[in-house]
């Protein structure tokens, strides 16, 4: 065996096993960044989900208000399904949060109701600790629910 042919050994058995070690710290190093941006899609995903129901389930709630109630007990049970709906994915719905406006007047044959709701969503593992507000994404939902031409107008003293 020649003196090249020994080096050419030598090398080959150095560099074994530090494939393992490369991989490990080439997985470490990518999948945790991909993990971390993967539970902050899910969050987004859910609240986006969330919101969306509470929109409309405000909106339909607005909407069958009972005859002899008035339009703030009506803005009471659509917040309160909002609540719900949003309870269901895990989140907590602020009063600021929703939005109900109507279009001509609340309540009145022909009238409709738009409900938007605007969420914040925290991104994960961000403590407040570090300065300021943490950061969030902005999550947007509106619903419009027509009242009916030919239904008795509720909600007046």
């Amino acid at each position: 065996m020649s003196r090249r042919e020994a080096c050419a050994r030598k090398q080959v058995r150095d560099e074994q096993g530090s494939a393992v070690v490369e991989f490990s710290w080439l997985a470490l190093l990518l999948l945790v960044p991909l993990i971390y941006v993967m539970l902050g899609v899910f969050d987004v995903q859910r609240a986006s989900y969330g919101a969306t129901a509470a929109t409309r389930a405000a909106g339909r709630a607005f909407v069958i208000v009972p005859s002899g109630l008035t339009e703030d007990d009506a803005r009471a049970r659509a917040f309160e399904a909002a609540r719900l709906a949003m309870k269901d994915q895990g989140l907590e719905l602020q009063s600021g949060d929703l939005t109900i406006s109507c279009t001509p007047a609340c309540l009145e044959p022909g009238s409709t109701v738009t409900v938007e709701l605007d969420y914040q969503v925290p991104l994960p593992f961000i403590p407040e600790a570090l300065g300021g507000s943490r950061p969030a994404v902005q999550v947007s939902a509106s619903h419009t629910e027509p009242y009916g031409d030919y239904r008795e107008a509720k909600g007046t003293p």
